[in-house]
């Protein structure tokens, strides 16, 4: 099992791209593996065939234990089987010795031996592109987490559709264009069980106990770990009439929200590098030399922060076609680690639910997360003494009070204010 992100511990297996027997090339996809943060397909470095899958779909394994042994030859699979049989090590427990001659899939590639059995090495590598259907002669259906649970809740038998993602994955919008294609045809194509799904409740079983999943289970090890943090918050109102008005003129051209809040916070962040800081060992702080806003997003099962890299130099369109584009591979379990992991600031929006204040909890490694609230309007009383009405937020932001004092929030929510008051720089 390779570590397919410096914090994963375990890997789940989702599916088998290839089948027991199946002859492997170089550089080809063999498993599809979940980490604590997204999918990602798991490369063969060597010629081969896969003899034995030790750890089957839906199960985990610590990173380094062996899930799977490759053959060099046909006559070498059922030697490497019986060494299955013989194998007494459980799924989640450390590899076994070298001496042995079956070895763990792992990152880093090593030399090919000349042992009965050859070193079953692994890597994860670039995510192919070519659409095919994702069950082919028989073999398995290769689908996203997701894009089961949608097949599942709709009624839709993924045997029948077409996968787009790496590989020919089924993802989401497959199974949701088989479903239009469906009802708009009045067959063929995917099958759809609608009396099934009727019959079916899409609620919780009440009592039930349910272990986290690998992404649930990383979500919580984070937030334990950022109690030992210390934080401190510091709220602040801001007018937002201009900035609702800036919206109402680009949303045509596709700009969103978050883009926008991402692109007003990286502004005011250059002029308060303290704010885009990091504290790591307890002992020193990073300025960091790049503002990354990494933005909340909740998926099925989880929690994850996509990364507007260099968000104060990317210009608000191309700001919001990478948003746009970030959180599809975030639905589809598709980010790279460098998408997801390398934000030195994060923005958590709830006001789109009708939230209109709330605290988050600071993202281990990062300095600060800012809480966004409704826009909402608000009577107030104006400078001459008269009662108006104006569209408000409340935003609030927690910090890591070893590196980022209560006089540098506040100069940076001022900052910010000024900028989602007066928008007109976000635009350049």
């Amino acid at each position: 099992m390779p570590a397919l992100s410096s914090t994963m511990t375990e890997g789940k297996i989702v599916s088998w791209v290839k089948s027991e027997g199946d002859k492997l090339s170089k550089g080809e996809s063999v498993v599809v593996v979940e980490s604590d943060k997204a999918d990602m397909d798991v490369e063969s470095f060597y010629d081969g065939y896969l003899a034995s899958i030790i750890v089957d779909e839906g199960l985990s394994a610590a990173v380094g234990s062996t899930i799977a042994l490759l053959a060099e030859s046909e006559e070498e699979i059922e030697l490497a089987r019986s060494q299955k049989s013989s194998s007494s090590a459980p799924v989640s427990t450390p590899a076994p010795s070298n001496n042995d001659a079956q070895k763990v899939f792992d990152e880093t590639p090593r030399p090919v031996t000349t042992a009965s059995v050859a070193s079953a090495v692994v890597s994860s590598g670039a995510l192919g592109s070519a659409v095919h259907p994702a069950s082919e002669g028989g073999k398995r259906v290769v689908a996203s987490p997701y894009a089961k649970k949608l097949a599942k809740d709709l009624g839709v038998d993924l045997r029948g559709v077409a996968g787009s993602g790496p590989n020919g994955r089924v993802v989401a919008k497959d199974v949701e264009a088989a479903l239009s294609a469906t009802k708009t045809s009045g067959g063929g194509g995917a099958t759809v069980f609608a009396s099934e799904a009727v019959a079916k409740p899409s609620g919780v079983e009440l009592g039930s106990v349910v272990p986290f999943t690998t992404m649930q289970s990383a979500v919580s090890r984070n937030m334990v770990e950022s109690l030992a943090v210390p934080t401190f918050r510091v709220g602040y109102t801001i007018t937002t009439d201009a900035l609702d008005a800036l919206y109402k003129k680009v949303k045509s051209k596709g700009v969103t929200m978050t883009a926008l809040l991402a692109k007003a916070t990286a502004l005011a962040l250059v002029k308060h590098p303290v704010v885009n800081s990091s504290c790591r060992d307890g002992k020193s702080f990073t300025y960091n030399s790049h503002i990354n806003i990494a933005v909340a997003v909740a998926i099925d099962g989880g929690l994850i922060t996509p990364v507007l890299q260099d968000a104060d130099k990317v210009d608000l369109y191309s700001l919001s076609r990478k948003w746009k584009e970030l959180v599809d591979k975030a639905r589809a379990k598709q980010l790279q680690p460098n998408e997801y992991n390398s934000g030195t600031f994060t923005l958590s929006n709830l006001g789109m639910f009708g939230v209109d204040r709330f605290d988050a909890i600071l993202p281990p490694g990062t300095g600060a997360i800012m809480a966004v609230g409704a826009s909402q309007p608000t009577v107030i009383g104006t400078k001459d003494g008269r009662i108006g009405m104006k569209n408000q937020m409340q935003v609030n932001v927690t910090a890591d009070h070893r590196v980022i004092y209560g006089a540098d929030l506040a100069a940076f929510l001022q900052t910010l204010a000024k900028i989602i008051e007066d928008p007109k720089d976000l635009t350049f």
